[in-house]
């Protein structure tokens, strides 16, 4: 199947697959695999800092008790996340980064891109303003190559209006409500988990582009992509990125050989 349009790969809390979630050593091992966009999940410690983990609740997250917002940014800095469940003692002590730690990493790169998806809970704690004041100040040297992500539609149109920062909307539904909003938002990116999607059919269209989650092969990616998903977010970089090189190469080489063939037959 030809997808209808260009489609990057998202590398959706690093290179997760081979690598614990949101930690350095993952981003880098998804920029070594030549990602050129990485979306990482955003908590605030007790003193406001933006840190890079997804479960507010530690227990979760690094299996110790508390909370992200209890901790300051150096204590969280000194919590293992190396996910002993799925690696043993491989990645023994990595820690959880700031969100700044990874804006240095991903920025070393030339056009890559950073999604930064801000948590609930952190919302709920700090409030919508000085949560998107935090996210503004450490991506304020890097605003270009940043996009601030939200389920919650006030927060990405307050980052928006407030810090001038590209935008997205994740989806929790996709139901005409739901669409009237983002058609009056019209954000720079609209995310969704594929398990969200109809089964078939376009995506709605706009000034936006779509980003679809859970991705993990190239099938579906194609797939995806012929119904208007411009990004596939994965954890499985290695083998999705060589999948979607290797049919990139397949579509070069027969374009070529048909254009050969094109050029054979009007000389004839």
């Amino acid at each position: 199947m030809k997808p209808s349009r260009f489609l990057h790969l998202v590398a959706h809390r690093g290179n997760a697959g081979e690598f614990p979630r949101n930690t350095l050593p993952a981003v880098q091992s998804a920029l070594d695999l030549g990602a050129r966009f990485v979306a990482v999940d955003v908590q605030a410690s007790a003193n406001g800092v933006p840190m890079v983990i997804r479960d507010h609740d530690l227990s979760r997250g690094a299996g110790v008790a508390g909370a992200v917002g209890q901790l300051t940014a150096a204590e969280l800095a000194q919590i293992d996340v190396s996910e002993p469940d799925r690696f043993g003692e491989r990645f023994r002590g990595t820690c959880i980064p700031r969100l700044v730690d990874v804006l240095s990493l991903v920025t070393q790169r030339r056009e890559t891109t950073l999604f930064a998806y801000i948590g609930r809970a952190s919302l709920a704690r700090l409030g919508q303003e000085q949560m998107v004041s935090q996210i503004a100040e450490a991506l304020r040297p890097f605003r270009s190559r940043c996009i601030v992500v939200s389920t919650d539609l006030t927060v990405v149109y307050r980052a928006r209006q407030s810090a001038g920062l590209q935008i997205g909307w994740q989806l929790l539904t996709h139901d005409t409500h739901t669409r009237l909003k983002y058609e009056a938002l019209q954000p720079d990116f609209l995310l969704t988990d594929r398990a969200l999607l109809a089964p078939k059919g376009a995506l709605w269209r706009g000034p936006w582009r779509w980003v679809v989650h859970d991705v993990a092969t190239i099938e579906d990616a194609l797939a995806l992509a012929a119904r208007g998903t411009d990004f596939v977010a994965t954890e499985n970089v290695r083998a999705l990125s060589e999948a979607m090189r290797s049919h990139a190469a397949t579509i070069a080489e027969t374009r070529r050989h048909d254009d050969t063939m094109a050029t054979t037959i009007k000389g004839l």
